[in-house]
């Protein structure tokens, strides 16, 4: 099984890209972790944002397979403790397909994504940055895995 993030917007700072990188090499090889940055909507002063949301939407869905299981991660969704997580995780694992996650832009997810995906989940309550929402995310990725394999790293 592979897991993918896709997330709206380019060029994150260093130490967000060494923070993602540190869980995903930590990941074992049957939960691969890859993240693909999707490029911003244009943002204008005068700019409709709807028109923004509808780019990056093109540009998620046209980076998923029919096959995918699809997550959104979206602040109306459902939060999940990390125990729910790693339930997920293995339903996921043996289920055999591949599972994305979306992250969408300072706007959030198009519509069309949102109804593409079969689980909206929240991190948070919290207005978290997008730059760290990707660290948070790879790291619960990870401690929902041990969790599952009984390593002490997620007490």
């Amino acid at each position: 099984m592979k897991l993918k993030i896709l997330a709206v917007g380019t060029r994150m700072p260093d130490w967000v890209e060494q923070g993602v990188e540190e869980y995903r090499k930590r990941m074992p090889r049957d939960f691969a972790l890859e993240v693909i940055e999707i490029p911003p909507g244009p943002r204008q002063k005068s700019a409709d944002p709807a028109r923004a949301i509808a780019a990056e939407g093109d540009r998620i869905l046209s980076r998923l397979r029919d096959d995918e299981h699809v997550i959104a991660l979206e602040v109306t969704g459902k939060a999940w403790s990390t125990p729910h997580l790693a339930k997920e995780l293995d339903e996921w694992r043996h289920a055999g397909r591949d599972v994305t996650l979306l992250v969408g832009g300072p706007d959030g997810l198009d519509q069309r994504c949102l109804n593409r995906a079969e689980h909206h989940w929240s991190l948070s309550k919290l207005t978290l940055p997008h730059p760290l929402v990707r660290i948070l995310l790879a790291e619960q990725l990870y401690r929902a895995w041990t969790l599952l394999v009984g390593h002490p790293y997620h007490r």
